[in-house]
Order: C-alpha cells, then sequence, then structure tokens
C-alpha cells in the first residue's frame, strides 16, 4: 500500500472534517427527535445518518493523526464525502423527503461543507504527492 506523508493542508482538512462530521453525527444521533421536527425530515433517517457519521468521524481523525497516511484510504475518504454531497442533492432533487426550508438549508448546507472539505483533501493529497515526487 502506497503511505505518503501528508501536507498541513490535508492534514487539517482531515482533522477539520473529522470534527464536524463527529459533531453532526452526535448532533443528529442524540437531537434526531429536535432535529426531524425542525427540519421535516424522517426522524429514523436523521438518526441513521448521524450514527454513519461516527464511524467514519473516528477513521478520519485516526488518519488525520497519523505521522504518514495510504493513498488509498484518502481517496477513499474524498469518495466518501463525495457521495455524501452528491446524494444529498440527489435526495433533495428526488422527492423522497419533503423537508422545509430548514430542512432544505440543513442538507444543502452541510452537503456544500461536506463538498468543500472534499475538494480541500484533494488539494491535500495532491500537495502531499507533489512534495514526494524528486524534482529534476
Amino acid at each position: 500500500m502506497t503511505m505518503i506523508l501528508p501536507s498541513t493542508l490535508l492534514r487539517r482538512a482531515l482533522m477539520l472534517d473529522a470534527i464536524v462530521s463527529g459533531a453532526t453525527g452526535i448532533l443528529a444521533a442524540a437531537g434526531a427527535r429536535i432535529v426531524a421536527s425542525l427540519c421535516n425530515l424522517p426522524e429514523p433517517f436523521v438518526v441513521y445518518s448521524g450514527l454513519s457519521l461516527l464511524p467514519f468521524a473516528a477513521i478520519v481523525g485516526l488518519m488525520a493523526r497519523r505521522e504518514t497516511v495510504p493513498v488509498a484510504i484518502i481517496w477513499a475518504i474524498i469518495a466518501y464525502n463525495a457521495l455524501w454531497s452528491i446524494d444529498s442533492v440527489v435526495l433533495i432533487a428526488s422527492g423522497w423527503i419533503a423537508p422545509n426550508v430548514f430542512g432544505y438549508a440543513f442538507v444543502v448546507g452541510q452537503a456544500l461543507v461536506v463538498a468543500v472539505l472534499a475538494e480541500c483533501q484533494y488539494m491535500g493529497l495532491t500537495r502531499s504527492r507533489a512534495a514526494a515526487s524528486p524534482v529534476s
């Protein structure tokens, strides 16, 4: 497995992702009834989406703290974030859920934050690889 020394950008993007994902996961899982009622979202949807973020946040946090990181895991984190953002938009556009204004803001807002994190992680990975490449 190819390992790299993470750039400062990659390390910070991973740490921010771990914090935001963990906080959102706890908020959604522990406060599902409140979030669901404020946003007009199905409560089980809020609970399960929150619970799914907790192991993800732990893995991302672990990667942020490592001296070297496996490139494949960083790509998996970027892909997970990209899919989360895309799925959030598809969920709204499909009509599978019918949130109120707060719900739209919550779902679209977190999708945008996650997309920005994925982009920062991609840029950080690119910087990490450039730093590891010998200069001719």
